[in-house]
């Protein structure tokens, strides 16, 4: 099968990917074996598993993972499949009236079936009757891995950890864009859960352009101004995005009680940040709190989003601690987000849509498709 060929601009504006790869089950397939099974994911903050035997499970595009802190206070990860007969050791949304035997307590991950146990690191300790078989050998029957690793106080997953590269290559710049800001020492002060009818890659498009804000979010454009300036044309997110004058940060009025970050230079404590860590990650940095968004797709078209507010644990410490005027902001612009992109869902689901185009003030997509591409593109018959 030869490489999908983009077809030519058309009236000076970049063609984005074909509308049918936002749409198939057999696109999906790809995406998932190619990028989020070969890729670093990120999956939640490290203190969610703040303590030796804290654990979480993961779902992945249908695989599910055990994320878990062992008894030495170390970051393992396995896929929830016993060695045994393939069963799930830990079984969320289960029938409540059926109790079975297994599940994670007393240092161990027991099986429901026919409980072998393993211990924090994946180890098989313990196979019921087989312990005077001369040939059984509980070595060769360790859970399966998966890679882990951590950024920020971001926790990351790469589900084919054979020749797996370091995180570090993925992130590339990030951390040093990023890094007069203390993520690693933030604390989730609140969380907000959504369910988008959308496909993934149509909220990545939408996140890194700004072409849609001065007609989608007013009361964003309120506070920065320069989204809505010539269509969101120049942003330089490298320096970040300047405030209206009087406002420094992700509010109703732009301002707050919290103190900023002390790391920060001049123009971070006045001025907007936003990285999309790709596949799944969105980091967005004010000068007093980061919004972290972690994408989880179920389906073609349905995405889960989970949005972090993370917050100094100085000021958490205040008995007056609110944060509810960031919260209630982003939840208004997440939710005209959201529903934007459902509406482009819904439009590129046409028969008549074969393909969009980028306006110039939407470069940045070029990157998103630069990197679908490069990773499915060889392999996709649907135009």
């Amino acid at each position: 099968m030869s490489a999908y060929q983009l077809p030519p601009r058309l009236a000076g504006l970049e063609p984005s990917l074909p509308s049918g790869w936002y749409r198939s089950e057999r696109v999906l397939a790809l995406e998932k074996e190619r990028i989020f099974c070969r890729e670093w994911i990120c999956v939640g903050r490290e203190e969610e598993l703040g303590s030796a035997g804290a654990f979480k499970i993961v779902d992945v595009l249908g695989e599910s993972l055990i994320v878990l802190r062992n008894r030495a206070g170390v970051l393992r990860a396995f896929y929830n499949v016993c060695r045994h007969r393939g069963s799930r050791l830990c079984r969320e949304n289960a029938d409540a009236t059926v109790r079975l035997p297994g599940g994670i307590g007393g240092g161990r991950i027991t099986c429901p079936y026919h409980q072998w146990s393993y211990d924090l690191d994946g180890q098989l300790v313990n196979a019921p009757h087989l312990s005077g078989e001369g040939e059984f050998d509980r070595s060769h029957f360790s859970l399966y891995p998966a890679a882990i690793d951590t950024w920020g106080g971001f926790v990351f997953l790469h589900l084919t950890p054979q020749g797996a590269p370091p995180l570090a290559q993925q992130l590339d710049g990030i951390p040093g864009r990023t890094s007069r800001y203390p993520l690693a020492g933030l604390r989730i002060g609140h969380t907000l859960r959504y369910e988008v009818a959308a496909n993934w890659k149509v909220l990545c498009e939408n996140y890194n352009e700004c072409y849609h804000c001065g007609g989608v979010h007013p009361e964003l454009c309120a506070v920065v101004p320069a989204f809505r300036d010539r269509g969101g044309a120049g942003l330089d997110w490298s320096r970040g995005v300047p405030h209206r004058d009087g406002a420094y940060t992700f509010t109703l009025d732009g301002t707050t009680r919290r103190r900023a970050f002390p790391s920060l230079d001049e123009d971070e404590r006045v001025r907007h940040k936003g990285e999309l860590v790709y596949p799944n990650l969105w980091v967005s940095l004010a000068c007093d709190h980061v919004a972290a968004f972690i994408l989880q797709p179920r389906g073609v078209t349905r995405t889960d989003i989970i949005c972090h507010f993370l917050f100094e644990p100085f000021e958490m410490a205040k008995s007056d601690f609110d944060a509810s005027d960031t919260v209630a902001f982003w939840d208004l612009v997440n939710r005209q987000d959201w529903a934007i992109c459902e509406s482009v869902q819904q439009g590129i689901s046409s028969r008549v849509h074969q393909l969009g185009y980028y306006a110039p003030m939407e470069d940045f997509n070029l990157d998103i498709r630069r990197y679908v591409l490069e990773r499915i593109g060889d392999a996709v018959d649907i135009t």
